[in-house]
């Protein structure tokens, strides 16, 4: 089983990044899609936009938020895809825009995924 970081997509790609995978629904502002040096956007994984929405990258709200988003990854295929992809690769760099490095929903996402990894 491959490790798993999260890295802002602003920052420069690196080859240590491995498989690289945009976790955000939306496309990230300023970023050309032949810049990015993704492997894999996974839209799906991302909160729905509902919850985005109500989040509003609020840290106030970080653990409603994050609650909330726990129980739709535990309802998404695309767990799966992620789950797969860290057993196929050394390393995989889980990617999000926000500039908010502490609360985001790679950061749950991150923890949720070795949670499910470890089990």
């Amino acid at each position: 089983m491959g490790s798993i970081r999260i890295k802002r997509i602003y920052e420069e790609a690196d080859p240590a990044d491995g498989y690289r995978v945009l976790v955000d629904r939306l496309w990230p502002r300023g970023i050309k899609k032949d810049d990015a040096h993704i492997d894999l956007w996974l839209k799906d994984v991302g909160p729905s936009d509902g919850l985005r929405k109500e989040f509003g990258h609020d840290p106030e709200k970080f653990d409603d938020f994050a609650e909330a988003y726990r129980k739709e990854l535990w309802q998404s295929d695309a767990v799966q895809v992620l789950i797969d992809a860290a057993g196929n690769h050394d390393r995989m760099t889980l990617l999000f825009s926000a500039k908010d490095e502490e609360h985001n929903q790679a950061v749950v996402l991150y923890e949720y995924l070795n949670g499910r990894l470890r089990t």
